[in-house]
């Protein structure tokens, strides 16, 4: 039975493209332990129809997960995520996951005419917060 929606977002804006943005998100779910081995994917007609993009674009990302080896198509059963990847694998994963996020924000910020000082503020303000959060988080559990 084919996994759930993944409820990936696509950006069509962003400059970034689609069969890329669709890797980077479905590694970040399978380094973040959302995906797990076994997992079956939507087939890559059911993807594309559910993200109203073209065919070739999520047969494109699959392959190139299939080469990283994260997803192995399996003709006529489908499409299942791999086992466990090593652990360098894994963070390797969880780092380009970050980048592209990073990269995601920085260009939506940039486009929104914020400067490198206004991003630099804002993610200061936000971890400094997080922080803070966790930090009562913390205490209220003791």
């Amino acid at each position: 039975m084919p996994n759930k929606r993944l409820s990936l977002q696509i950006d069509f804006r962003s400059g970034l493209p689609i069969y890329t943005q669709i890797v980077n998100q479905l590694q970040a779910r399978v380094a973040a332990g959302l995906l797990k081995p076994g997992d079956q994917l939507p087939t890559v007609r059911a993807l594309a129809e559910e993200l109203r993009v073209n065919f070739n674009t999520v047969a494109r990302a699959y392959r190139l997960l299939d080469e990283a080896r994260l997803i192995s198509t399996q003709q006529g059963r489908g499409t299942y995520i791999t086992e466990t990847p090593p652990s360098r694998v894994s963070e390797r994963l969880r780092r380009e996951s970050l980048l592209a996020l990073t990269g995601r924000y920085i260009a939506e910020a940039m486009r929104l005419g914020f400067s490198k000082q206004d991003l630099m503020q804002s993610l200061r303000e936000q971890l400094q917060a997080r922080s803070e959060t966790r930090e009562n988080t913390d205490r209220s559990q003791r």
